[in-house]
C-alpha cells in the first residue's frame, strides 16, 4: 500500500473513534450505555445486526468458497434461505418473552421464568463461547489484514484490538451501532467496486469453464449432511441455519442486546425484519465476487498460477493488491478492518452487560448503591477487561493450527441449539421447572458433544443446531410430565407465551420466496453463460 492508501484507513479509523468520543460524552447512566436509553431506530438496530454478521472473513472467505475451495461454489447462497424464517420465529415466539424485561439482558426472563441457576448457568455459557469467539474473529481478521499491512501478525492483532476497544469502551452500545452502520457501508461500498473493477478487467466476457459447472450451482438436493460430510447442502443448511440463526439472533445477548435498545417489541419486531431484507443483497454482493472470480481465474493464468501453492482465503487479498487502484485498497482494507472490529465491539459490550447485570450486581448487592457515574465507570473497566481477555486469547492462539480456528467455532456451534432450546422450553412447556430446563440443557449439549467426538466430520455440525434444540425441548417437556414441580405452573403472561397476530409473516415469508425465486433464476442464467 502507498501513503493515499494509508491516508483513506487513517482518516476512517479517526472518524470512527471520534464518533465514539461525542457519543460517550453525552452518557449519564448504565442505561445510555448498555441500551442507549432503548431509544435506537429499528432500522439503526437492524443495520447493527446486519453488520455484526458481517466481518474480513466475508469478504474474503465467500469468494474463496465461491471460485477455489474444493467443495464450494454458489450453494453458499442456500444459507440465506433460513433468515426470513428464523426471524418469523424470534419475533413470534420469542420477543413477547422479552417483553416485560427490565433489565438489560435477556438472561432475566431464565430466573423469571425457572429460577437463578438457569440464568448462571447460560450467562456463563454465553461469557465462555462469545469471550473466545472475540478472539477467534480478532485472529482471523488479523491474518488477512496482515497481508495488507505488512506488520507481524501478533502487532496486528494488537493494533485491530485496541481501536475496537477504544471506541467500544467511551461509547458503549450506542457508538456500536453508529459505527456499525458506518463500517456496514463502508464495506458493501467496497466490495460493489471489487464487482466493478472485476468486470472492467473481464471487459464483458462472462463466459464460464466447463469444469467450473459444479460451482455455479445454487441448490444441492442430493446430499444430507448425515452421513456423508456434506455441511453445504440444502438440507443442512436450511435446518441446521434455521436454528442456528434462532440462537444467534434471538438467545445470544450480543445481537438480542440491540433488539432490548431497540424501543419495545414493536422496535424490536421491525429490526429483525430489516435485517433480514438487508443481509440477503450483502451476501449476494459477496457471492457476485466469486462468481466473477470463476471466469477471471480462468482468463488470468498466470495469476491464478500464483495462488497454486497457497491457501483458497489468499485469493481476494492477491486480488487486492495486484489490481486495485491506490486509494481504493486503503478503502477496501479499511473497510474489513473496520466491519472485524464490528464483530469485537459487539462481543465485549455485552460481555460486560452480562457479567454486570447477570453476576457482579446480583452476587454484590450493594454494587446497587453506587452512583450513575460509579456504575458507568465500572461498566467501562468490565468492557476493557473482556476486550483485553479477547485480545489475549487471539495471541495465545496466533501462530497455531487453523484446526484451533475450527474448534472453536464448533464449540459455539454445540452450544447453540440447546440454548435456544431451554428459550423455547420455558415458551412453551408450562409445566417445566428450573431442573427440566437444566437437564434438557445438558442432553442437548450432550449429544452434540457425542455427535462431535464420534460422528465428526461424517455427520454436519450444522446438524447439531437442530439436534441439540430437539433433544433439550424433548428431555425438558418428557421430564416435566414424569417428575412434575410443585405449585401453581406459570400463567401464560409469566411464560411469554401470548396472544399475537404478527404482520411480520407476510413481508418475511414473501421474502423467503423472493429469495427462493432469485436463486433459482440466477442458477439458470448462469448455466447460459457455461462455454461449450
Amino acid at each position: 500500500m502507498n501513503s493515499f492508501d494509508w491516508a483513506v484507513i487513517a482518516a476512517i479509523t479517526a472518524l470512527v473513534i471520534g464518533m465514539s468520543w461525542q457519543v460517550g460524552r453525552r452518557q449519564k447512566n448504565q442505561a445510555d450505555y448498555y441500551l442507549a436509553g432503548r431509544s435506537i431506530p429499528f432500522w439503526l438496530a437492524g443495520s447493527s445486526l446486519a453488520a455484526n454478521q458481517v466481518s474480513a472473513i466475508s469478504l474474503v472467505g465467500a469468494p474463496a468458497f465461491i471460485a477455489l475451495k474444493a467443495g464450494g461454489g454458489l450453494r453458499w447462497l442456500q444459507y440465506e434461505l433460513a433468515i426470513p424464517l428464523a426471524m418469523l420465529f424470534i419475533i413470534s415466539v420469542l420477543l413477547p418473552a422479552y417483553s416485560r424485561l427490565g433489565g438489560s439482558t435477556i438472561y432475566e426472563y431464565l430466573e423469571h421464568r425457572f429460577g437463578k441457576t438457569a440464568r448462571y448457568a447460560l450467562g456463563l455459557v454465553f461469557l465462555v463461547s462469545r469471550s473466545l469467539g472475540a478472539g477467534v474473529v480478532l485472529l482471523a481478521t488479523s491474518y488477512v489484514a496482515g497481508v495488507f499491512l505488512g506488520f507481524d501478525l501478533r502487532l496486528t492483532i494488537l493494533l485491530i484490538a485496541a481501536v475496537a476497544l477504544v471506541y467500544t469502551v467511551l461509547g458503549g452500545i450506542r457508538a456500536d451501532i453508529y459505527t456499525d452502520l458506518l463500517q456496514l457501508v463502508i464495506l458493501w461500498l467496497s466490495s460493489v467496486a471489487c464487482i466493478v473493477v472485476l468486470a472492467v478487467l473481464l471487459g464483458g466476457d462472462y463466459s464460464i469453464p466447463g469444469s467450473a459447472a459444479g460451482r455455479i450451482a445454487i441448490f444441492d438436493f442430493g446430499s444430507t449432511g448425515l452421513g456423508d460430510g456434506e455441511t453445504f447442502s440444502f438440507w443442512p443448511m436450511i435446518f441446521g441455519g434455521f436454528f442456528l440463526y434462532i440462537s444467534y439472533y434471538g438467545c445470544d445477548q450480543s445481537q438480542a442486546q440491540r433488539l432490548l435498545a431497540a424501543g419495545g417489541i414493536a422496535g424490536a419486531r421491525r429490526a429483525l425484519v430489516f435485517n433480514a431484507f438487508i443481509r440477503f443483497p450483502i451476501v449476494l454482493t459477496y457471492c457476485a465476487i466469486g462468481a466473477l472470480m470463476i471466469p477471471f481465474l480462468a482468463r488470468t493464468p498466470d495469476f491464478a498460477e500464483t495462488l497454486h501453492s497457497l491457501p483458497p482465503d489468499y485469493l481476494m487479498p492477491h486480488f487486492f493488491t495486484s489490481y486495485l487502484p491506490p486509494g481504493l485498497l486503503g478503502f477496501v482494507v479499511a473497510g474489513m478492518l473496520a466491519a472485524s472490529m464490528s464483530s469485537l465491539d459487539s462481543a465485549i459490550n455485552s460481555l460486560s452487560a452480562v457479567t454486570w447485570e447477570d453476576f457482579a450486581r446480583r452476587l454484590l448487592p450493594r454494587l446497587d448503591s453506587m452512583s450513575d457515574r460509579g456504575k458507568l465507570l465500572s461498566s467501562r473497566l468490565i468492557t476493557f477487561f473482556w476486550g483485553c481477555f479477547s485480545t489475549a486469547f487471539a495471541l495465545y492462539i496466533a501462530g497455531g493450527s487453523e484446526t484451533v480456528i475450527e474448534l472453536v467455532n464448533k464449540i459455539g456451534s454445540a452450544f447453540y441449539g440447546p440454548v435456544a432450546g431451554v428459550f423455547t422450553l420455558g415458551i412453551f412447556a408450562h409445566r417445566a421447572r428450573e431442573r427440566h430446563a437444566m437437564a434438557g440443557f445438558a442432553a442437548g449439549f450432550g449429544l452434540n458433544i457425542v455427535l462431535w467426538i464420534f460422528f465428526e466430520p461424517s455427520v454436519s455440525w450444522m446438524w447439531w443446531n437442530l439436534g441439540g434444540f430437539a433433544l433439550t425441548l424433548a428431555t425438558g417437556a418428557l421430564g416435566s410430565f414424569i417428575a412434575p414441580g410443585a405449585g401453581e405452573p406459570p400463567s401464560r403472561a409469566e411464560r411469554g407465551d401470548t396472544e399475537r397476530r404478527e404482520w411480520s409473516a407476510v413481508p418475511l415469508l414473501a421474502w423467503f420466496i423472493v429469495i427462493v425465486a432469485f436463486c433459482a433464476c440466477a442458477e439458470r442464467l448462469l448455466g447460459l453463460l457455461m462455454a461449450d
